[in-house]
């Protein structure tokens, strides 16, 4: 699900929380472009015709769910986080499509030992209410997030940090507690951006709802639960974007917002649910818009309540849950098998993993070693999402096949996750998305036994060993032993099962003919810096 200390449940959130908070988390085509066929026909439509015919105009992106906060040190769901991130606010470095970091804020870094990182900052940025840019205001923001007296919900995610230390206007260290080698990973993210130190002072709180940064769009209006609206920064310092306005509406019905694109009374509908796949693939004014995700769905076990303190109960339920049939039968093949908590994309991903196979005869032979050769009850938990109930209702009918006579709770999104949060679910449905694209984030909030309960450790599984590799691993500066380290944790998570990953998810859009750039990044937030209108 999301992001969760992020989401993280998710983070996300990270996160989340499909994903966010909370993880409860598109493909992309290989070269992370929209798959779809383009089309030069213009458009009489009321969006498209904003667009003049060299570019610009505005981009109308339909969505389901509002924002709940545009203060990136407070915002705790991928809503929030796809307005922010890289339109309004930037941060130090940036992830770029292949999972590599790109200079952004700062120009250049170096790591000078194991706990001291040194940054070069951009010269002539400013921020949108006319204050500059520079080492200050780096050591304002991340001193915020960790100021103890108000304390931040990101606080734990920077907290790695001991220092920021400014060396001169244009140049910062950032001084560790202990080596972490995901650093660049949380500057990286939406939580990293940077803040106009007047602003901070100026707004206080407030900031949620007026947001002041350096990115390449300034933030114009927020009418809650209707739409977000955001003008062209006409002083970035960067690349300009083509687009004049970009606005975000609130549309809760998936129909409603698929048919918006079609009528031309929006450009772009994300968060697309399977259901209407068919409807844009065979629309003649939109394009299927598929991107990898770093999200994956999941089904979690809570080693603390029995019968699932046992080991053999989890792999006996591992074996008899048939994936693919999952992803056939209720995602209409969008989406992957998953052998792993990490998505492809993440840093620290291994495709060698060996998980469970579907194998029923496997899975009674447990269950009878363990002492329930007749099955037994029990209920799985999950948010009131579609696609989940639909996994939900498969589960059931999988089970049945080994005596488990599993019962269905639908809940409210935040009831589940505080149920969740308290121990008290049995089996429970839910995901993780990334915030940053780098296994710890997965790592720590899964499976670490300090992230048991709201961070997102809803397993409550504890295993020294595991504990020990996810320290490794953020210490670890070399990349290929990092990977192998988290290859060892992810075997043995898989082996004793107190989650079982079973999709590594997409992100989709319908996207009008008219409309080439737009890209959702596997963190879930789309980007509009290349987007043009014909």
């Amino acid at each position: 699900m999301k992001k969760k200390h992020m989401l993280g449940s998710i983070l996300a959130l990270s996160v989340l929380i499909s994903t966010v908070l909370a993880g409860c988390g598109g493909s992309q085509t290989s070269n992370g472009t929209n798959s779809a066929s383009n089309s030069n026909q213009a458009s009489t439509s009321p969006a498209s015709s904003s667009a003049a015919a060299g570019g610009g105009g505005t981009l109308i992106i339909a969505r389901l769910s509002d924002a709940n906060n545009l203060d990136p040190h407070f915002s705790t769901q991928i809503n929030s986080m796809a307005v922010t991130q890289h339109k309004l606010y930037e941060g130090l470095v940036m992830m770029d499509r292949n999972s590599e970091y790109k200079p952004l804020l700062a120009k250049e870094w170096k790591q000078k030992d194991d706990v001291t990182w040194e940054f070069k900052l951009r010269d002539g940025v400013t921020f949108h209410d006319g204050e500059p840019f520079n080492a200050e205001a780096v050591k304002k923001t991340i001193d915020r997030i960790l100021d103890k007296d108000n304390p931040t919900p990101k606080a734990n995610m920077f907290g790695m940090i001991k220092e920021v230390k400014i060396i001169d206007p244009s140049k910062v260290e950032i001084i560790l507690h202990y080596p972490f080698a995901g650093l660049l990973s949380v500057l990286a993210s939406a939580e990293g951006g940077i803040i106009s130190p007047k602003a901070m002072k100026e707004f206080g709180k407030e900031l949620s709802k007026k947001p002041v940064g350096t990115g390449p769009f300034i933030f114009e209006s927020w009418t809650p639960g209707q739409e977000i609206v955001m003008v062209r920064n006409e002083k970035y310092w960067g690349n300009q974007p083509k687009l004049e306005k970009v606005v975000f509406k609130t549309i809760p019905e998936d129909a409603t917002r698929v048919a918006m694109v079609e009528t031309g009374e929006a450009h772009v509908a994300e968060q697309l649910p399977v259901t209407e796949l068919e409807r844009v693939q065979n629309s003649q004014s939109m394009s299927l818009g598929r991107f990898e995700s770093f999200a994956v769905d999941h089904i979690g076990m809570n080693v603390k309540q029995k019968p699932f303190d046992d080991v053999r109960v989890r792999q006996a339920i591992a074996h008899a849950i048939d994936k693919e049939a999952i992803i056939k039968g209720v995602y209409n093949n969008v989406g992957k098998v998953a052998i792993s908590s990490l998505g492809p994309k993440v840093i620290g991903y291994s495709p060698n993993i060996k998980t469970p196979e579907y194998d029923l005869n496997k899975a009674k032979q447990l269950l009878t070693e363990a002492g329930y050769a007749n099955g037994f009850k029990a209920t799985i938990y999950l948010n009131d999402n579609k696609a989940r109930i639909n996994v939900a209702e498969v589960l059931q009918s999988q089970l049945k096949g080994i005596g488990i006579d599993l019962q269905i709770q639908v809940m409210e999104f935040g009831a589940y996750l505080e149920l969740a949060a308290k121990g008290e679910a049995q089996m429970f449905i839910s995901g993780w998305g990334n915030a940053t694209g780098d296994a710890d984030y997965n790592q720590y909030n899964l499976f670490h036994s300090t992230s048991a309960g709201v961070p997102g450790n809803h397993s409550f599984y504890n295993n020294p060993k595991v504990d020990a590799l996810i320290e490794a691993g953020r210490k670890e500066k070399d990349p290929e032993k990092r990977k192998e380290i988290y290859a060892e944790a992810q075997q043995i998570e898989m082996e004793e099962v107190p989650l079982l990953p079973f999709r590594s998810s997409e992100n989709l859009a319908a996207i009008a003919k008219n409309v080439q750039g737009v890209y959702i990044s596997p963190s879930g937030y789309i980007d509009v810096s290349q987007v043009t209108i014909q």
